[in-house]
């Protein structure tokens, strides 16, 4: 089964990374609150979503995304449209 990563960014310029292995399902939890992390964001939007070969490989690139926490890379990462960082 396919694995996701995903960045979702508010009307607050607020950043969430996530991942998941039904994005559809998820993205639609996100929009209605029912996610405690993202229930506070303002209409959060998807921005960038790459798909992986499997949950395990998204995970991993999700925790070292979120260890970086630095807006700057994130915000490149959005904007050049690619995740570059590997399992």
């Amino acid at each position: 089964m396919k694995g996701y990563v995903y960045f979702l960014k508010d009307n607050g310029h607020k950043y969430y990374i996530g991942s998941t292995n039904n994005i559809i399902r998820r993205l639609a939890h996100h929009k209605y609150g029912g996610t405690y992390t993202t229930k506070r964001m303002i209409n959060p939007e998807p921005v960038l979503i790459q798909e992986y070969m499997n949950i395990k490989e998204a995970r991993e690139v999700e925790l070292k995304l979120k260890k970086l926490k630095r807006r700057d890379f994130i915000e490149k990462i959005v904007r050049d449209g690619f995740i570059k960082i590997k399992p």
